[in-house]
């Protein structure tokens, strides 16, 4: 009963105002939307950009209210698409109410849109057959992709598998878990520490699927795993070719922000999502010992051309730990950490990492243009970290005015 009247007061007083940053990501995905559909594009790739959050009601009324100013016909469709499926009473409730103010605002509304409520029918809780959960990209290219959905697809009802870009599919099981034994396997992830998760479309899913796939060699175990159920899957969401990959997913950047954004992208390589990312200590441990030869060096520097010798050093170690030919796949894997972004509710972050791999994927960086920003800062943090961890092992306490690294752009 007070849950009842809670929803009352609100539906009564309006929607709540969504956070800044929130508020923020959602007019971003209207404006992409908006630019779409004035490009006629057709209905799938319109549900890709628009996020829906069911663990977040004022998100999806917020989300639905801003649809219903768009007096397009794509609208109607793309909202029964989005919500027509939800089981929750207050969003198909606000539903209905934007179709109504879409038609009150001429926008045709097929009569069959929505399947009706009522016994007998499959009613309003009906679910997509497949839903797919991704974990960002770890260490040396490898992530986590778990298909949920009915038995007569996936052989169970999980598919869980685990991918890298080098080497293809590692492992893929397929699962019938009960309720119990689903949370204990979340719980075993969580444990592990993979606590970040994006729910993405299940046709992106398989693209990854296949993908790692094509790079496993013949007589892995984990194809066997995999190899059954292609058939079924490529019914429900199409083949190889017909799924748009990951680039085609994303907005276009003007040369403008990309710029801007690039430089952001340095940000990156402190957050946790990327921390996995860094170079390894025995990796890093030749240039950590360049930077203690200028440290120790009988010649009288300034400040300044310390600077200058460390910074040369760490481009130095990003050309040899980042070489010419892996560059394409590390751009890629952070046109693929993009889109995990863009499904967790963090834009900003994903166009500083789509900026920071279209940098990488175009191969236009020169001595002249300096070094990709993430990579710089991946290897300048390692550098730091290596020198951290030298001074602990010697009992040398560090002091408070000693830096490793202080690059031109600090203060």
């Amino acid at each position: 009963m007070k849950d009842r009247q809670k929803k009352s007061r609100r539906a009564a007083a309006g929607l709540t105002s969504l956070p800044p940053e929130r508020a923020v990501a959602l007019q971003e995905q209207v404006a992409r939307l908006k630019e779409a559909l004035a490009a006629e594009e057709d209905l799938p790739p319109l549900q890709e950009l628009v996020r829906t959050s069911p663990e977040d009601l004022d998100w999806d009324l917020h989300l639905l209210r801003e649809l219903e100013k768009i007096s397009h016909p794509a609208i109607p469709p793309l909202l029964a698409a989005l919500f027509g499926p939800s089981p929750d009473k207050e969003r198909r409730k606000a539903l209905k109410r934007s179709l109504h103010v879409l038609k009150t605002r001429g926008v045709s509304i097929p009569d069959d849109l929505l399947p009706r409520e009522g016994a007998g029918s499959p009613g309003a809780a009906k679910t997509p057959a497949l839903t797919a959960q991704i974990s960002p990209i770890y260490g040396p290219g490898e992530r986590y992709v778990i298909l949920e959905g009915p038995r007569d697809i996936l052989d169970g009802n999980l598919l869980l598998a685990r991918l890298s870009d080098t080497d293809g599919l590692r492992e893929c099981h397929p699962l019938s878990l009960k309720r119990k034994q689903q949370e204990e396997l979340w719980d075993y992830f969580r444990g592990q520490g993979f606590t970040e998760w994006a729910e993405v479309p299940p046709e992106y899913a398989v693209r990854l699927l296949e993908e790692a796939l094509a790079k496993t060699p013949d007589g892995e175990p984990s194809r066997e795993g995999y190899l059954p159920l292609r058939e079924n899957l490529w019914r429900q969401v199409g083949r190889l070719e017909d799924i748009p990959p990951v680039e085609m997913r994303l907005p276009s950047l003007e040369q403008e922000e990309r710029s801007s954004w690039l430089e952001k992208s340095r940000e990156l390589a402190a957050s946790e999502l990327f921390r996995t990312w860094l170079p390894s200590f025995e990796d890093i441990t030749p240039w950590v010992d360049k930077i203690k030869e200028i440290q120790d060096s009988p010649l009288v520097l300034t400040e300044q051309q310390q600077h200058r010798r460390q910074e040369g050093v760490a481009d130095e170690a990003a050309a040899a730990l980042f070489p010419e030919d892996t560059r394409p796949r590390w751009g890629r894997r952070l046109l693929e950490m993009a889109f995990f972004l863009d499904h967790t509710g963090r834009p900003a972050e994903a166009r500083a990492a789509q900026a920071a791999g279209e940098d990488l994927l175009s191969g236009e960086r020169s001595a002249l243009s300096g070094e990709n920003p993430v990579l710089q800062e991946l290897v300048r943090i390692a550098l730091t970290m290596g020198w951290e961890y030298r001074q602990r092992q010697k009992k040398e306490p560090q002091p408070e005015t000693e830096r490793l690294i202080v690059p031109p752009w600090n203060p």
